[in-house]
């Protein structure tokens, strides 16, 4: 794997999360601002680590993997400017995820937190509801504050 082979990695995560969104939501136009890759083995972890690097610096470790903070990447969504790589995790078998602002998050949360497939996940500084689909491999979230705001 090389760059070039991990930005259309991630353009496709989130494509495929933005059809997600899209299939469940009438947030047609809410841009991406947050993707995250999920591998699925150590040797590919140290891989995607070492290309992120070449994208950008890391921003925040995290307890899954680090942030980085990128060279924005032109997606079907906008504009990426955060990108974490995740360790291998038995539970996250999906390619990925990214994550969506919305412009009125409490409306957005009332509407659709109720629905199938919504689940609020509650974090000490903020709080995201996530959006899953068997049919879909990788997961959409929805961040208050976006995790944008909250980092850049």
């Amino acid at each position: 794997m090389n760059v070039d082979d991990l930005k259309s990695l991630i353009r496709e995560i989130v494509t495929k999360a933005c059809a997600l969104k899209n299939k469940y939501t009438n947030e047609q136009n809410a841009p991406v601002n947050y993707a995250c890759v999920f591998s699925q083995n150590n040797r590919e972890y140290k891989e995607l680590l070492e290309i992120a690097r070449r994208l950008g610096k890391v921003i925040k470790e995290t307890p899954t993997g680090p942030l980085f903070h990128i060279q924005p990447i032109e997606t079907n969504s906008g504009q990426l400017k955060l990108l974490k790589i995740r360790q291998p995790d038995k539970t996250r078998p999906e390619m990925g995820d990214a994550d969506f602002t919305v412009p009125d998050y409490q409306s957005f949360k009332e509407e659709y937190l109720s629905k199938k497939g919504f689940k609020l996940i509650e974090r000490k500084e903020f709080e995201m509801i996530e959006l899953k689909d068997p049919e879909f491999d990788v997961i959409a979230y929805f961040s208050h504050p976006p995790l944008d705001e909250q980092l850049i």
